[in-house]
C-alpha cells in the first residue's frame, strides 16, 4: 500500500528534483537524481532503501540542506533547507555512520555539544543530556571518554545528542552498517521506540532490505539515478506472510 501524503500535510516536500553534478548537459556531468517527487507526514519513520550509488546521500543532504537541487523544489516544514539553513539549528537532526563524537570531550559533554550551539543554559543542557543518556542505558557512562566505550555504546551517545536538541526531524544515515548484528539490532529497535514515543519524524537512509523492514513504516526503493522504484507503507497490524511478500517484492525491483 502506497501512503498518501498531500504536499500542504508533508514535513519534508521533494517536487520534481534533479541533481546532476557537473555542468548540465556537459559530457562530465553526473544526474545523481533524476525528477522525484517525495512527500513524507509528520510523524512517519521513512527508511530510502538501494544499492549503493543509487542516490540516496544525495537526497539525505538535499533535505539535510548540505547541498541544493539542479532543478526542483525541496520544502522541510515548508521552508528551503539549503537558502534557510540557519533557521533549522535545532530543528533537524543528524545521525551518521560513525558516531562522530569529540574525543576530547566526556559522553554526556558530546551529547551537550548540540545544545551548547543552542546557547541552551549550562544546567538545562546538563539535564537534557543526563536524561538522554540514561534514557539510553547509558547511566553511569557519563564520564566516559569516547576511547573508553565500546562501538555500540558510542552511537547510543550520538544517537542521544540527537534527540537532546529535540529536533522534529531525525535524518539518519545507515547509523548501525559499522556495527555487529546483535548491537545493531537492540540500537535499531530502541531507536524506533524513542523516535514513535517523541512524535518524531524520521528519514532513515540503509542498503539493507531487513533493516528498512525493521525501521520503517514506509519504504521507498531507488533504482540509479535516484527515482522511486517501489513505494510501501504498513505497520504494526502489517502480519509476517505479507512482509514476506514486501520483502520479495522489494527483492524484484532492486534486481531488475
Amino acid at each position: 500500500m502506497r501512503d498518501i501524503v498531500t504536499p500542504n500535510d508533508a514535513a519534508i516536500h521533494l517536487d520534481h528534483v534533479s541533481k546532476v553534478f557537473g555542468k548540465p548537459g556537459s559530457s562530465g556531468a553526473y544526474r545523481a537524481v533524476d525528477n522525484i517527487n517525495l512527500d513524507v507526514r509528520p510523524g512517519q519513520m521513512l527508511a530510502i532503501l538501494g544499492k549503493t550509488g543509487c542516490g540516496k546521500s544525495t537526497i539525505f543532504n538535499m533535505i539535510a540542506g548540505l547541498t541544493e537541487p539542479t532543478t526542483g523544489t525541496v520544502r522541510v516544514d515548508g521552508r528551503d533547507p539549503f537558502a534557510d539553513f540557519d533557521s533549522f539549528r535545532g530543528k533537524m537532526a543528524i545521525v551518521f555512520q560513525s558516531d562522530r563524537l569529540l574525543p576530547w570531550r566526556s559522553a554526556i559533554q558530546n551529547v551537550e555539544l548540540g545544545l551548547e550551539m543552542l546557547d541552551t543554559p549550562v544546567a538545562e543542557r546538563r539535564a537534557a543530556a543526563q536524561h538522554w543518556l540514561t534514557k539510553l542505558g547509558l547511566g553511569g557512562h557519563e564520564n566516559d571518554y569516547p576511547h573508553a566505550l565500546s562501538g555500540g555504546m558510542r552511537q547510543r551517545v550520538s544517537i542521544a545528542r540527537a534527540f537532546a536538541t529535540n529536533a522534529n526531524i531525525m535524518l539518519c544515515d545507515e547509523p548501525f552498517s559499522a556495527l555487529d548484528e546483535s548491537t545493531a539490532g537492540r540500537l535499531r529497535a530502541e531507536f524506533v521506540r524513542l523516535v514513535k514515543e517523541n512524535g518524531k519524524t524520521a528519514v532513515f537512509i540503509t542498503h539493507s532490505i531487513s533493516e528498512a523492514l525493521e525501521i520503517g513504516d514506509r519504504i521507498v526503493v531507488l533504482k540509479r539515478p535516484a527515482m522511486i522504484a517501489y513505494d510501501v507503507s504498513f505497520d504494526t497490524a502489517t502480519d509476517q506472510q505479507q512482509r514476506e511478500l514486501i520483502r520479495s517484492r522489494i527483492g524484484e525491483v532492486l534486481a531488475a
